[in-house]
């Protein structure tokens, strides 16, 4: 025993002693941060460094979680060890942002019935609200979208989108409200059908739309919350134009995606004019905002109120061969008209015989207040009148092109549908766009064209630099 307590008492002893109960301190800290680090939510746990970021979550859905005051149970019916990762990983971030979202796992091999109970399929989601009763259903293929178009040319069935957050949004927004808006589209006019993104958009908002020929109805229907006429090519018919007045000065709201207009529509340039639009002839080039030398192919320059700019964080949105318009004095002193999207001062109207420069419109907004008709108060012992107001909208986009899916499905980073849904919901009162789009799932090469200068500079001239100084540090080596 002496021996060994003389061998403690030697320095080397005491420094080892120091070394193993710093190392075991060491663990024992690294030990606590990590239990203390589990505790803390997932969106601080785990930072997104994933291709596209796709479980970024946007300040749409953040903002809609905030204000959230209903509790919302998210149910997967799914086997949670065999679910795709990204599926996972994306809920629990989800969950995170409010204390009202709840995510519950039923495993379907071990409770079958539950999937005939609640009437699902495995591998769904099902969003629901206990205050109102609504549920809504999202299946995994739904989240992880394939491209089918590569699946009957190459047969590959992975994912090239991941729509996670687009659809969780757009179901607790569609559970947690009561109201639904409707949308009427016009057909007879050479008008062009929303494609699957542009209806997406409208799905994901909780609006539902519907087929509308003017020549086939007296007036516009009244469950009718918003009038589209995408890509209007022909004229309308007086009686048409006479509907459309009538349903915007009882507060009707229109939207005009103007198409290929060749020879006259008196009619369509009178409603126009009414609210203080007149077209220009002509196709609008600008030779300032243009897609690489392509002049007519246009990024108008973008203003307008926070509903119109919510969720665009780029202001990038692309139209093809538009047409212009200039601004002029409405008919009534109650309406008021501004534009939202412009060309730059460097803008043409061209047509075979001129070239006129200038400054076109090429979406505007007509807001006209309306005084109705006197109503007598409902309390009867309030025997005073008062008139009802209401207020109508009329929106005219210069191009049907930019819903076109070959500009919106080819350039991903263009705001084209963002800034339609905006302007569409703009149309409902308490309405906010919600309608997020897929991320993708293609992989993003950092690679560099035409580097010139760094490129020499990474391929000669850092070698070469890197060859003199160790020569002239075996010369110093070799003369010591």
């Amino acid at each position: 025993m002496n021996r060994l307590k003389e061998q403690f008492k030697k320095s080397a002893s005491v420094n080892g002693s120091y070394s193993v109960g710093a190392i075991v301190l060491v663990l024992c800290v690294v030990v606590l941060v990590n239990m203390l680090a589990s505790r803390l939510p997932e969106s601080v746990r785990k930072v997104d460094v994933s291709d596209n970021k796709i479980y970024e979550i946007t300040d749409t859905s953040k903002k809609l979680l905030k204000k959230l005051d209903q509790k919302v149970t998210v149910t997967v019916y799914a086997e949670k060890s065999s679910t795709d990762e990204r599926i996972r990983t994306f809920l629990n971030k989800y969950q995170a942002l409010s204390k009202n979202v709840t995510v519950k796992w039923v495993d379907p091999v071990l409770h079958p019935a539950e999937l005939t109970k609640n009437n699902v399929s495995e591998n769904s989601i099902v969003v629901s609200c206990k205050d109102t009763g609504k549920s809504d259903t999202i299946t995994f293929d739904e989240i992880l979208v394939t491209d089918a178009y590569a699946y009957y040319t190459t047969g590959s069935t992975d994912a090239t989108q991941f729509d996670g957050e687009g659809q969780l949004t757009s179901a607790i927004n569609y559970v947690t409200n009561d109201s639904q808006n409707k949308v009427y589209y016009t057909t007879g006019h050479g008008e062009s059908s929303f494609s699957t993104s542009v209806q997406d958009q409208l799905d994901k908002n909780n609006v539902s739309s519907e087929e509308l020929n003017l020549l086939m109805t007296s007036a516009v229907p009244d469950d009718c919350d918003l009038l589209i006429m995408n890509g209007i090519s022909a004229d309308l018919t007086t009686e048409e134009k006479d509907q459309i007045e009538s349903y915007m000065k009882s507060g009707g709201d229109v939207m005009v995606l103007l198409g290929n207009i060749e020879g006259d529509v008196p009619n369509l340039d009178a409603l126009l004019k009414e609210y203080g639009m007149q077209r220009v002839n002509g196709y609008i080039a600008d030779m300032e905002r243009c897609y690489q030398g392509n002049y007519y192919y246009i990024f108008p320059d973008i203003s307008g109120d926070s509903d119109l700019m919510n969720g665009m964080s780029t202001q990038m949105v692309m139209m093809v061969n538009a047409q212009g318009m200039e601004l002029t004095d409405p008919e009534r002193d109650t309406i008021t008209t501004t534009s939202f999207m412009t060309t730059s001062s460097n803008g043409y109207a061209v047509t075979e015989d001129s070239q006129e420069k200038g400054t076109y419109v090429l979406g505007a907004i007509a807001e006209e207040t309306i005084e109705g008709e006197d109503v007598t108060a409902e309390n009867e012992k309030d025997s005073d009148t008062e008139t009802e107001t209401v207020k109508s909208r009329f929106t005219v986009i210069t191009s049907e092109s930019m819903l076109d899916s070959q500009i919106t499905d080819s350039f991903s980073t263009l705001e084209n549908l963002t800034l339609f849904a905006n302007a569409v919901t703009a149309n409902f009162d308490g309405v906010q766009n919600v309608a997020i789009e897929p991320k993708s799932l293609s992989i993003t090469y950092n690679t560099m064209q035409h580097t010139g200068l760094i490129g020499f500079a990474c391929i000669i001239g850092i070698p070469i630099i890197v060859l003199i100084y160790g020569f002239q540090q075996w010369l110093k080596r070799r003369k010591a």
